[in-house]
């Protein structure tokens, strides 16, 4: 294609994309009717008929479309069909677009003549790093306002247009390459539909009964270290003595305040996020202009339960995500971000809606209320001690503080972890009610999607994970981590190929025991598996036969836990011998068995020598001859059967993403933006080392390292090097055997000085 009809295009396409439809036209028309610009007069023509369908030019539009269809490729011939059959129905009348607080401004899809739509596939404009998303919205059944979205202050250029190859198979497949745009089936919704099977509830129950036991334990706990060691430091200090208030059992204060912080959570929380996140009231006025099926959703659910609305609330957040908090139904608060309306379409944001009502009709918000109550703090205490050390100039001052926020930190992951299983399981509730009350699964499997693409876009956009993402993730339908690769892996893999590892790697639950979430394909699939109940087509073709995955291969996965179990049985083969010996009057060893103290060294070398087992394989050699690069990413990403253990070694070129400063002293938060998506990245520094990781974040590096297929993709670093030579190593192996060696020599000290002791 000649240079100057490829910059007319380029400029064609980001007109269209900044809402001047004229300017769009007058650039894309000469394209449109070259007969030897190929490729780029497809999608000419494609941008025409975006750009006469808003301008009111219903004619124009219909008789591109008309040529479109005439196309030898399937993925336009399928798009054009869809487009056609579209244009040709009458629509409402145009709504009009608005600014909103987070910058972001609305375009109108509909034409203001002929009030018609584009049509309802009109492709999504990939995620790119520093691009924004066009997305245009539809649904067939309630009305629909659009609301498509451009980041007014920025100006990015379009991907460079596809080649003609760049299109993906046929048009059964969820995801294809269409001119550098997403495609979406949009599958259709059931007209009427017959109530699903009523689903057993004592696994919720129990487990948010466990949760709060759980929540209670873990607070009693480090409530008692903490009034023991301000004791202790107490006694130790000259002209003072221990407070005697603080050698109190705190346990019925403390199960008493639980209960009266369940109680008033829903206005404690109110206070917490206007205050810490700008939060602000909603009314169901403003939600009816971006989804009317939302409101009726929600009228119509409450009144059949003979609740009142939940009260509405949102947050001025570019990323999509909604959260509901509450200690009954009827104080219940409906949390909604700017980004997921301005991002989901109308039928998409009613399921999204809807699943927040399960939550309520399941009663599990009020446990993750309890706790979000109780995280929050944590996390805006972490987050206030890290910009205090970010102001320490001098190093040996700034330690303690690092040393401190890294405390609050670990304190805030243990909380959070108490409630993990029920953030996993009560999401399979809400997706079904949701499904339920909406008559629309695809919908709520293109939400999800579009979720995670929009938390991906958004930590791009930051160049790392919002303080909002993190300490409001357990409430969010979509984990912020969880999106890293499935957000942005769309370019360049299908949502079917990426999302088959979730449902064809028969170990891949195991992976999910420290997430926050469920797995995404197993999600999908129960919500495809609802589909077909109700003899729809489905949004997304999951792959539904397991992948052959070598049984020893999870076995040396899990070694280290398996050593607990072996210790078990190493310490019960002790005993045994203990009491043999004394029964045959061989040796008296009582005093040793009558004590549990050597139950606890057995473990503890048990876990020891399956760490060792483990390291070899877990952390091979990185020969050059075998190292994977960017472009092998989407291959690794779409294997069902990969497990971590399998160690793939890799060498990506992208940029390092992550907070600055305090916040991240332990590397909690670094991404790797590279040419294929977003990948985590778990680094361990070196005591003495010179460089530091946060030096390189924002910088264009080389990462060296094993690369793992587990529920949340990541590297496991061994270099970072920057252009200049730059290199920062993380050794992972070390660590992994110092590890074991602690492990080794805990167990033996446990078990040598408990008998030492009681012999004594």
């Amino acid at each position: 294609m000649p240079s100057h009809a490829k910059s007319s295009l380029e400029a064609g396409l980001v007109a269209l994309k900044q809402g001047n439809y004229q300017t769009a036209i007058a650039q894309l028309e000469p394209i449109a009717s070259s007969q030897s610009s190929g490729t780029a007069s497809l999608q000419a023509q494609v941008g025409l008929v975006m750009a006469y369908a808003r301008t009111g030019e219903v004619s124009k539009a219909i008789a591109i479309s008309q040529n479109l269809i005439e196309s030898n490729n399937p993925q336009v011939q399928e798009w054009a069909t869809r487009a056609l059959e579209h244009l040709t129905k009458r629509k409402k009348p145009d709504q009009e677009s608005k600014n909103v607080e987070t910058g972001f401004v609305a375009f109108d899809n509909s034409t203001p003549d002929a009030n018609l739509d584009p049509p309802p596939v009109t492709p999504t404009l990939e995620e790119k790093p520093n691009d924004q998303v066009i997305e245009t919205k539809s649904d067939d059944t309630p009305p629909m306002v659009p609301l498509t979205r451009l980041k007014a202050t920025v100006a990015t250029p379009l991907p460079p247009p596809a080649p003609l190859s760049g299109f993906m198979g046929s048009v059964t497949r969820t995801q294809a390459k269409l001119f550098g745009v997403i495609y979406w089936r949009q599958a259709q919704r059931a007209r009427a539909w017959q109530p699903l099977r009523k689903p057993k509830l004592i696994p919720l129950r129990l487990l948010s009964a466990g949760t709060f036991i759980a929540l209670f334990w873990v607070m009693r706990e480090i409530l008692k270290l903490a009034m023991g060691l301000i004791n202790q430091t107490l006694v130790k200090l000259p002209y003072v003595g221990p407070l005697q208030v603080l050698y109190n059992d705190p346990t019925k204060l403390l199960l008493i305040v639980l209960v009266i912080l369940i109680g008033v959570s829903p206005w404690l929380l109110d206070l917490l996020l206007a205050n810490l996140y700008g939060q602000r009231e909603f009314s169901k006025d403003v939600l009816n202009t971006h989804s009317r099926e939302a409101v009726r959703v929600l009228q119509r659910c409450c009144q059949q339960r003979h609740w009142p609305l939940p009260k509405l609330r949102i947050l001025p957040m570019a990323a999509p995500i909604i959260l509901t908090y509450g200690s009954l139904p009827r104080n219940a608060r409906i949390v909604v971000s700017q980004g997921l309306l301005e991002q989901l379409a109308d039928d998409e944001i009613a399921t999204i809606y809807a699943t927040q009502l399960g939550h309520i009709a399941h009663w599990d918000f009020a446990v993750m209320s309890l706790l979000v109550l109780v995280t929050l703090p944590t996390h805006q205490l972490y987050q206030q001690v890290s910009k205090w050390g970010d102001k320490i100039s001098t190093k040996i001052w700034r330690w303690p503080v690092t040393i401190l926020a890294s405390l609050i930190y670990g304190v805030w992951c243990l909380l959070t972890g108490t409630a993990l299983w029920l953030s996993q399981l009560r999401l399979y509730y809400s997706d079904r009610v949701a499904s339920e009350i909406t008559g629309n699964p695809n919908a709520l499997i293109r939400a999800l999607l579009k979720i995670a693409i929009g938390i991906a876009a958004d930590i791009q956009k930051e160049e790392h994970t919002s303080w909002q993402l993190e300490s409001l993730n357990l409430l969010t339908p979509v984990s912020h981590q969880q999106s890293l690769s499935l957000g942005t892996i769309a370019s360049n893999l299908s949502f079917e190929s990426f999302l088959k590892w979730d449902t064809a790697n028969p170990y891949g639950r195991w992976f999910t025991i420290n997430n926050s979430h469920p797995l995404m394909g197993d999600r999908i699939e129960r919500l495809c598996q609802i589909a077909r109940h109700w003899h729809l087509d489905t949004e997304l073709h999951l792959a539904s036969e397991p992948s052959k995955v070598k049984r020893q291969s999870f076995l040396l996965q899990i070694a280290p836990w398996l050593g607990i179990p072996l210790g078990v049985l190493l310490a019960a083969l002790v005993w045994i011998t203990w009491q043999l010996a004394f029964a045959l009057k061989f040796l008296n060893l009582k005093w040793i068995y009558d004590d549990s103290s050597f139950i606890t060294g057995c473990l503890l070398i048990g876990f020891s020598i399956g760490t060792v087992m483990r390291i070899n394989s877990f952390f091979p050699d990185i020969k050059p001859a075998t190292v994977q690069t960017d472009d092998s990413l989407p291959n690794l990403l779409s294997d069902p059967s990969a497990l971590p253990i399998d160690s793939i070694s890799v060498r990506l070129v992208g940029k390092l993403l992550g907070r600055q400063g305090t916040s991240n002293s332990l590397a909690q938060d670094l991404i790797l933006q590279s040419s294929a998506g977003l990948v985590k990245l778990h680094h361990i520094s070196w005591l003495g080392q010179s460089g530091n990781h946060q030096e390189l974040i924002g910088r264009e590096i080389i990462v060296t390292g094993w690369f793992r297929r587990g529920a949340t993709p990541w590297i496991d670093i061994q270099t970072l090097e920057t252009q200049s030579g730059k290199t920062i190593h993380s050794p992972h192996p070390i660590w992994s055997f110092v590890l074991a060696l602690a492990a080794l020599t805990w167990g033996a000290y446990v078990f040598l000085t408990g008998s030492l002791v009681i012999g004594h």
